[in-house]
């Protein structure tokens, strides 16, 4: 077995969604490292966006301002992508938001829960359709790997909304991998725990939440943001051909004390 294997994705094109900062950004950098060129949205962060363009060069990496809330802007965000790179292999689909504040369900305002849902869910859906529809007229195979949660497994009490759209997440890779398997289209799902990003920052500081935060994750820290873009990196690889449907766990073991 040759020495220099590499999780190379040489050839082959992605579309990222929420890659301006965080796990985004972590993941649109180690796809451009491993040679792919790399399509991503952002909503407000417009400096962090062309900064990361001019560090991976505007050969390799192309940001698109997209608003993913609901259905009606995807479509346009993967035109885009195709109009600037012909098509893409790849679907990273990494955005979404996570209301901080503990609500109870008898709490919970209609407004929120709704808000919730369009973001982390049904742009979701309105995404993998536009893309996997170029996808089969390519006729060259894909990737599609959704990022969804712990939460989407063992629920988050005060956040029944961010929880259901998470699992929900994981319920529709299941269908969707043998859906797409006869078109050679792998579907998987990244799930991570606590990471180090700017939309779990206040939590982790807080000094009641971090604590409890820290008391359920076996490892002791929370993730970087290159602890899960390097899973995501290697779904998309050959080394994961055989996998598809699949739920990556990426959460220093929280999800089995949970």
């Amino acid at each position: 077995m040759p020495s220099d294997l590499t999780l190379s994705l040489e050839g082959k094109i992605a579309l990222i969604t929420g890659g301006s900062r965080g796990i985004g950004a972590a993941t649109v950098r180690m796809f451009v490292r491993s040679g792919a060129k790399v399509a991503f949205n952002y909503l407000q962060a417009a400096d962090a966006a062309e900064k990361l363009v001019a560090e991976c060069s505007r050969e390799m990496c192309h940001a698109i301002p997209a608003d993913l809330t609901g259905t009606s802007t995807a479509e346009g965000l993967v035109k885009a992508a195709v109009d600037r790179f012909g098509g893409f292999d790849i679907l990273v689909a990494n955005h979404g938001i996570w209301p901080s504040d503990d609500v109870a369900i008898d709490a919970m305002s209609d407004r929120q829960w709704a808000n919730t849902v369009a973001v982390n869910l049904d742009s979701v859906f309105a995404l993998v359709k536009h893309s996997v529809a170029q996808m089969k007229r390519r006729q060259r195979g894909g990737n599609i790997v959704l990022v969804s949660s712990t939460a989407g497994q063992r629920g988050e009490a005060g956040h029944a909304d961010y929880a259901a759209t998470k699992g929900a997440l994981i319920s529709m890779v299941k269908g969707l991998s043998t859906e797409l398997a006869p078109f050679a289209i792998r579907v998987n799902c990244v799930a991570p725990g606590w990471v180090n990003t700017d939309m779990s920052a206040d939590a982790i500081r807080d000094a009641r939440r971090g604590g409890t935060i820290f008391d359920t994750i076996p490892l002791g820290r929370v993730a970087t943001t290159e602890e899960i873009a390097a899973p995501i990196l290697f779904l998309c690889t050959p080394y994961a051909g055989f996998v598809t449907g699949e739920v990556f766990n990426v959460n220093g073991g929280a999800v089995l004390v949970g």
